[in-house]
């Protein structure tokens, strides 16, 4: 179940880009701007939950054998 939140959270984020890119185009700056954040802080939370620590695990591993 959450590889489907982490999937749906990066189609967001790189809509996100691409609704960024097309207000950037239009002169919409700020907007823009506000939108490429939101996508930086959606791929960061991403790579929190799947890049694995010193021991080889990542977060999402060790929830997912803790609810087994």
């Amino acid at each position: 179940m959450l590889d489907i939140v982490l999937s749906f959270m990066m189609f967001a984020a790189f809509a996100l880009l691409a609704g960024a890119f097309v207000l950037w185009r239009r002169g919409v700056r700020k907007q823009a701007a506000l939108m490429v954040v939101l996508a930086i802080i959606a791929i960061g939370n991403v790579l929190i939950w799947t890049i694995p620590d010193a021991g080889g695990e990542a977060p999402v591993d060790r929830l997912e054998n803790a609810t087994e």
